[in-house]
């Protein structure tokens, strides 16, 4: 997830607005790494908690008028500098503050070196992963209607519900074996309710990264990847995943 937020903000913005906006590679890197130290630093301490809620609104806006300096100053009017600050700011904000949640779901009101937080965190991973390739098994065996045919037309319903399928047969290895032993408590009606979720929201954030795709005309969001594409196309459905497991995590009390 780390190389997510380096790579993944500067291959981001050109696929969302391609030719437009890869000048400001450098600072939706610098935005994007900025995410990680600063929530791990939030969650060190209830003091560091207070010190980085009252600074995040500065940090933030310095960022943000910085940017708006540079587009204006390097971007004519006819390069549509607001564009790339906009296109910018969302690449941030999706490849650096989404994933941020797996700092939440490791250390949140949990020791460094528990081995719980860990499990945590991988349980949705195992869950995404899963449910992905399920997903595309399904779909090339039983075949049938399209998903969403104008955003992605190689994507079937049977395939959709082969993935929620592959996540929920997750559920019985870290409800009996994992957990048990890490020594979290969660029963597994919660564990199928959240891999439930996660499969859909999963599957969502497939499409929403295929749209961004279409928009740019593009196969694949980069070539970073040889024979699977860049790192957006193989953490997509993550960025949308990880903070839909951090919520249900707080709403069931684990986190």
């Amino acid at each position: 997830m780390f190389g997510g937020r380096v790579f993944g903000g500067p291959k981001l913005a050109p696929t969302i607005s391609p030719g437009k906006t890869r000048s400001g590679a450098i600072a939706g890197v610098v935005g994007g790494l900025a995410v990680a130290p600063l929530t791990y630093v939030a969650l060190a301490s209830p003091r560091a908690s207070e010190l980085a809620a009252a600074a995040w609104p500065f940090a933030a806006a310095l960022w943000l008028l910085g940017l708006l300096t540079w587009a204006l100053a390097a971007r004519p009017p006819g390069a549509r500098p607001l564009e790339a600050v906009g296109v910018t700011t969302f690449a941030v904000a999706y490849t650096g503050a989404l994933p941020a949640f797996l700092l939440v779901i490791r250390h949140a009101q949990l020791p460094q070196r528990n081995w719980a937080g860990a499990w945590l965190v991988f349980f949705p991973l195992v869950v995404t992963w899963v449910c992905d390739t399920a997903a595309m098994f399904g779909g090339r065996v039983f075949g049938g209607p399209k998903l969403a045919p104008t955003i992605s037309p190689g994507k079937t319903r049977s395939g959709a519900i082969a993935g929620v399928v592959g996540g929920l047969a997750v559920v019985p290895l870290f409800c009996w074996v994992i957990f048990p032993r890490a020594g979290v408590e969660v029963s597994g009606w919660q564990l199928l309710a959240i891999a439930g979720v996660l499969s859909m929201v999963g599957q969502a954030g497939d499409l929403a990264e295929s749209l961004f795709k279409r928009q740019a005309g593009v196969k694949d969001s980069s070539n970073l990847i040889p024979g699977h594409g860049g790192v957006l196309d193989r953490l997509d459905s993550l960025y949308f995943v990880i903070p839909v497991a951090a919520l249900m995590y707080r709403a069931i009390g684990l986190i």
